[in-house]
């Protein structure tokens, strides 16, 4: 790792770094695609969905190879391509989607459905992964990074790597997945360790973590920022400590990712004496998709040449219905036909067997000469009742907005859409272990989303009659993702609750109200 810091400040880039560089987004992401079709032409999915065929429109016009493939392979959701193919690579069967058997699953947090989603990984997709954060890693010669940092501790807040062996096939989290995979080289900047990793009970591995944290001198944090919080919390009580630079004096880089960090950054950064350098890292359990490619931007460069092909269908309701579901005869698009601030479900092909599968995150192009861009919400999470399309990138931005109008730290928060009579209403709970006024930071959130949306300022002076707003202690939250299974890891609190999810968080505040009562 040493020897990486040298490296940075000479702003070395891998090969792939530079082919994306130099190559047009569209050729890269052709090349993706025959590779992915090449190597799964004799699967049974690409025996029954016509690869050769596909395959030989190659050799045709510009468009020929796309309208071949869309004609000929299905758009899927998680419960369309499990049904259908995923099941039997989990029952053991070879050659289903991918060559070979499939050995693990990573479990998905299951943020949109009711359960959790097995998720195939296989070799390909690890060193895909690997691959993509080096390329992350080796952006940092950009930033104002000492090349001493790199060999400090790297803490990866995780999933256990204590995998679960269930019939044919180990299950866990990616993270967990990935980490009992890591080269040999990198063991030792590894934190928490291998013992410690194995953990599976999430509060003894907190435990673990702050008893050990004396003894490491940590430059490099990563993980979801809820859980870093919890941990950096934990650690500064533990030692009675001011932040948490008392301990790693030469933490700098906290690099995040599965939620925006925005909503949470004022609180985190009440636990430092200074400020981190925060990188964005989109890695979801379906691949590594994106990351941070430049100090002080918001958006992320989209990786088009490590084993995922991308189509982009615009996110209106001419394509998805009121659930978020996508309709029949929805336009896909390639990466030469998006266009820049507008607003697509991700579909993805990659070399772990997913196929034009839809993934759930929308995003939008910042810049599309750069392939930049930010995730501005999920297809199922979004609120629009009555026509007001609140998307989660509005929700985020008006938390972070009224965090510092009324200087309030918004530890979590959700919105459930509720009845006023005969017309509709919000209702926000907010989860702050600070004074606030209920009423004032109701009227401010609402505020902020009519400049935000302006749909959502039409509907709230017609049908959107109510804006409603309960404060939680934080604990409150994490109480709930422990009653569902959800703690720790990769999990986040869903920013949107519908239907039976909606139901099962106002039965389980009941059931707290009449505990305290």
């Amino acid at each position: 790792m040493a020897i990486l810091g040298t490296l940075l400040k000479k702003g070395i880039m891998l090969r792939e770094s530079l082919e994306q560089l130099y190559t047009s987004p569209l050729d890269l992401q052709k090349q993706e695609l025959r590779n992915l079709l090449i190597q799964c032409q004799s699967t049974k999915f690409g025996q029954f969905h016509s690869f050769n065929a596909i395959l030989n429109s190659f050799k045709k016009g510009k468009d020929e190879f796309y309208k071949s493939f869309t004609a000929n392979v299905p758009i899927h959701d998680y419960d369309k391509i499990y049904e259908d193919w995923w099941h039997l690579a989990k029952a053991g069967q070879r050659d289903i989607c991918w060559p070979g058997k499939i050995k693990y699953f990573a479990l998905s947090s299951g943020t949109s459905g009711a359960s959790s989603k097995y998720i195939p990984i296989t070799r390909e997709m690890v060193k895909s992964i690997r691959k993509t954060s080096m390329r992350q890693i080796l952006t940092m010669s950009k930033y104002d990074l000492p090349a001493s940092l790199f060999s400090k501790g790297i803490l990866m807040l995780g999933g256990s790597t204590n995998l679960k062996k269930s019939g044919h096939y180990f299950e866990g989290d990616l993270s967990g997945i990935t980490a009992a995979q890591i080269p040999f080289w990198f063991q030792h900047f590894y934190k928490p360790g291998k013992k410690i990793a194995k953990t599976e009970d999430w509060h003894s591995k907190l435990e673990e973590i702050v008893k050990k944290a004396p003894d490491w001198d940590i430059g490099i944090i990563v993980g979801v920022p809820a859980w870093l919080q919890i941990l950096m919390e934990r650690v500064i009580e533990k030692y009675q400590l001011n932040t948490i630079h008392d301990i790693w004096p030469n933490l700098q880089i906290f690099v995040h990712g599965g939620v925006s960090f925005e909503p949470y950054k004022r609180g985190f950064e009440k636990l430092l004496s200074r400020p981190l350098t925060y990188m964005e890292t989109y890695l979801a359990s379906e691949g590594f998709i994106a990351f941070q490619a430049y100090p002080n931007k918001r958006s992320m460069r989209l990786v088009l040449n490590n084993g995922i092909f991308y189509e982009f269908v615009p996110f209106i309701e001419a394509n998805f219905d009121v659930d978020g579901k996508l309709k029949d005869g929805a336009k896909t698009l390639k990466i030469d036909e998006i266009e820049e601030n507008k607003e697509y479900a991700l579909l993805i092909t990659t070399n772990a067997g997913a196929w034009r599968y839809m993934i759930g995150d929308v995003i939008k192009f910042t810049s599309v000469d750069e392939n930049e861009i930010v995730i501005t919400g999920r297809t199922k999470l979004f609120m629009s009742l009555c026509g007001e399309h609140l998307s989660l990138d509005n929700m985020n931005k008006a938390i972070e907005l009224v965090e510092e109008e009324l200087k309030i730290d918004v530890r979590e928060f959700t919105l459930l859409g509720d009845r006023s009579d005969s017309l509709f209403a919000h209702h926000w709970y907010i989860g702050t272990d600070d004074e606030v006024d209920e009423n004032q930071l109701g009227e401010r959130i609402d505020h902020h989303l009519k400049t935000l949306n302006d749909d959502y300022k039409v509907e709230r002076g017609s049908a959107l009659k109510e804006v409603r707003l309960s404060t939680l202690s934080t604990k409150t939250f994490y109480q709930w993702m422990e009653s569902q299974g959800k703690v720790g890891s990769q999990n986040k609190f869903p920013r949107v609750l519908k239907k039976e999810k909606a139901q099962l968080w106002r039965n389980f505040l009941n059931e707290l109200n009449r505990e305290v009562s």
